[in-house]
């Protein structure tokens, strides 16, 4: 598991590092063929009410899968990423199924 995390005009933030560390992990172990992920966290400064974006990109065998969420919280918006990752990772697996 290769997770390269990224903090744009953010703090760094151990934690968070953690928490997306941990989320990730359950998924690589769920989807054994993926090889890596980049995250990036960033801040909206234009957004009053949400503004806490997070960006994430798997690497896998075949086109690379992005999701993007922008909430309130980091956490939020690494759970929301996560579950559109998902999404797309189940209709990937199915692919793979048929080959």
């Amino acid at each position: 598991m290769n997770v390269n995390i990224r903090y744009v005009n953010v703090d760094i933030s151990e934690t968070l590092n953690a928490y997306t560390e941990d989320k990730l992990k359950k998924l690589f172990n769920r989807y054994e063929f993926l090889i890596s992920a980049a995250v990036r966290f960033k801040q909206d400064p234009n957004s009053h009410e949400k503004g806490k974006i997070c960006d994430m990109e798997l690497s896998l065998p075949g086109p690379r899968i992005f999701a993007t969420s922008n909430e309130n919280q980091y956490e939020a918006a690494v759970k929301e990423t996560i579950s559109d990752l998902e999404r797309q990772l189940k209709k990937r697996k199915e692919v793979f199924k048929t080959h």
